[in-house]
């Protein structure tokens, strides 16, 4: 398939909406984002009922008082998977693969057990960091190692079972990374880009960087931006909505809704996505639009 084939696989009038419904860490004690299976399912069928037809799945601990804490066990994944399946036929799952490190066992074995539609291929290292207010770090400096290898063994294992990759770039060098994987034969489609903006230390969530991105993407690949922060990225996605982008968000990337109260659940973030489509002629895809997205 070449990239204006891919282009062409879904009308620029349907955007495609993925729910990042949960995330990593974030303490389900004082935040509504599900972690058990039941939750997982119960926030799928939200979130697709307000215009979402991809789910963006991270794997949490199901021990009592343990959902703030990663897993990477496969029965766990799989229990969360079967659920949101079950309870939405045909939405699209995208799995999260990021870890730090070159221990990427957990990660592989939770694809291989549940085998996604999509997962999320971390295109490159970055320093993750942020400060507080008194410029002391707010947790201590972390690196996100993504080193080629790592890539090259993530994309194998994704081919294996027939995932499609989504390439997330923190900074514009990972952007323009990805076309030297796919000219490289790292990759041999057209890549999906995940620009991801407003982590602290990486790219902004500034709207006007994004037409800049789009000038160093594989011509014709399919993007989407994830925007991290409060209600002040409303912007940033409404600008990827006119500039054709898909969309996404949901409770791992911000609690907040473009009034800048916050959202009760992942379908009032939805919501408000899909009506960022409206506002730029566009409407949600259908789950078998988003299918043919792949």
């Amino acid at each position: 398939m070449t990239a204006p084939e891919a282009a062409q696989a879904i009308p620029s009038d349907v955007a495609v909406i993925t729910c990042a419904i949960n995330g990593v860490l974030t303490d389900p004690g004082t935040h509504p984002v599900p972690v058990t299976p039941e939750q997982l399912a119960r926030s799928a069928r939200g979130a697709v009922d307000a215009g979402a037809s991809v789910i963006h799945l991270h794997f949490r601990d199901q021990r009592p008082g343990q959902g703030h804490r990663v897993s990477w066990d496969p029965q766990v994944a799989e229990a969360c998977v079967t659920a949101i399946r079950k309870a939405v036929p045909g939405v699209v799952i995208n799995q999260t693969t990021g870890v730090p490190g070159r221990d990427v066992a957990g990660p592989l074995a939770c694809l291989r057990r549940v085998r996604p539609e999509m997962a999320a291929c971390n295109a490159g290292s970055l320093n993750y960091l942020k400060t507080r207010a008194s410029g002391e770090w707010a947790w201590p400096p972390l690196l996100f190692d993504n080193p080629v290898e790592k890539v090259a063994e993530m994309l194998e294992a994704m081919a294996a079972i027939g995932a499609v990759p989504e390439f997330e770039c923190f900074d514009t060098g990972i952007v323009r990374s990805v076309a030297m994987f796919c000219r490289n034969g790292m990759y041999d489609r057209p890549p999906h880009y995940n620009f991801v903006m407003g982590v602290a230390s990486g790219m902004p969530a500034d709207p006007d960087l994004l037409p800049l991105l789009l000038r160093h993407i594989v011509p014709g690949a399919p993007w989407q931006v994830t925007a991290v922060g409060r209600s002040d990225i409303w912007a940033l996605h409404q600008r990827a909505a006119d500039l054709g982008g898909h969309l996404r968000a949901g409770l791992e990337d911000g609690f907040y809704l473009p009034d800048g109260s916050r959202a009760r659940d992942n379908a009032e973030l939805i919501a408000a996505l899909a009506e960022c489509a409206a506002r730029a002629g566009r409407r949600p895809a259908t789950l078998a639009e988003a299918r043919a997205w792949l």
